[in-house]
């Protein structure tokens, strides 16, 4: 039975920065020592980004509540607690609009047609988990399957994806919906050190859903095809995401565009396994943008088309990384602005593990 993406929604936070005015900050708040400022310049100078989106708002100096960026000069370095607060507030709020933009937004979609909501996150906690929150804020019916997925990191929305496609070939009456949401900013962390400076210049706030259906889209979406896992072996170290007492600590090696580099060809061939169709022939790459160099190894390791990984450079560029939420913003640019009717998409995410997970994808 197919399935399909039948619609994809974003959401970010009303405010945004500069990635030049950032630096500078961190400069000014982080940078005690002439080599960091050094580092700082150079990381967020080629980072491919622009603009970020963040819940925060003190980035500037005499923001409206102090929370990071302190008068007396000082990063603050607010308790876990007193982040995961601020996220229940925001990712309350934030799940809920998303989900009511995805209803509204999907032609001819009634809440009372969702039977499945999957909800994403790893920056953050709260119970009854944040589908109880859209099921009760949207009048969805009470019996309406819940799923939660946690501290995954930026692969989640494929975990999600398959379930999802799991649950419409299993009853094919289902319309479930998922939504990722990640608040990276809440855990900036006051440290020089260049694994936490690197998070630091990339990771950004931001929300996306699907609807996902055995029902074609009426005005354009995705046929899921076909999925694929892999772990890099011995690489744990080199993306983890643990809990520390001032929020949760990220860790970003600079070997990770290596390491997914050497791991490419292992996890995206079992893809083909069962289709009429070659590597070559893929006509656009979804890339979850962790990070330029990992688009720039990808780029030279296939010998891609700049016009292939368009997407993802933009979606890096004008929102940063927003872990698990980034890749349907990829999707979304691909379906808006570059894909056909029968395009092939290859997506693929990274995360904690070292974790691969890709999918192929048509334009429908």
């Amino acid at each position: 039975m197919a399935v399909f993406i039948e619609h994809i929604s974003t959401l970010v936070p009303e405010h945004s920065y500069q990635q030049d005015f950032l630096r500078e900050r961190m400069k000014e708040y982080v940078g005690s020592k002439r080599s960091t400022k050094s580092i700082i310049h150079r990381i967020y100078s080629n980072s491919g980004i622009e603009k970020r989106h963040t819940v925060i708002n003190d980035f500037r100096k005499n923001g409206h509540d102090p929370y990071f960026f302190s008068k007396d000069g000082n990063l603050g370095t607010p308790s876990t607690g007193s982040r995961n607060d601020l996220y229940t507030v925001h990712a309350k709020e934030m799940f809920v609009e998303l989900a009511r933009q995805l209803v509204e937004e999907c032609p001819g979609t009634s809440k009372d047609e969702i039977t499945h909501v999957i909800t994403v996150s790893c920056t953050g906690f709260f119970a009854p988990e944040p589908a109880f929150e859209i099921v009760k804020e949207l009048g969805l019916h009470p019996a309406t399957q819940r799923y939660h997925l946690g501290f995954m990191g930026c692969f989640a929305a494929f975990p999600a994806l398959k379930m999802a496609k799991s649950f419409c070939e299993s009853d094919p009456d289902a319309k479930v919906m998922v939504i990722c949401l990640e608040l990276c900013s809440i855990h900036l962390q006051d440290s020089e050190e260049t694994d936490n400076l690197i998070s630091a210049s990339v990771f950004a706030d931001g929300a996306s859903g699907v609807l996902v259906s055995s029902s074609p889209p009426e005005q354009g979406g995705y046929r899921l095809e076909q999925f694929a896992g892999s772990v890099a072996k011995d690489s744990e170290k080199d993306m983890a995401w643990t809990i520390g007492d001032t929020g949760f600590d990220m860790v970003l090696s600079t070997y990770v565009p290596e390491i997914i580099e050497s791991n490419l060809e292992q996890s995206v061939l079992p893809l083909f396994k069962n289709f009429d169709q070659e590597l070559k022939e893929i006509d656009f790459w979804a890339i979850h943008p962790g990070g330029r160099a990992i688009l720039d190894k990808i780029e030279k390791s296939f010998s891609l088309r700049t016009e292939q990984l368009e997407a993802s450079r933009q979606v890096l560029n004008t929102y940063g990384n927003m872990s698990s939420a980034t890749i349907f913003f990829v999707l979304k640019y691909l379906l808006e602005e570059q894909a056909a009717k029968d395009d092939s998409i290859l997506a693929m995410a990274f995360g904690p593990g070292l974790t691969i997970e890709s999918g192929l994808l048509t334009k429908v």
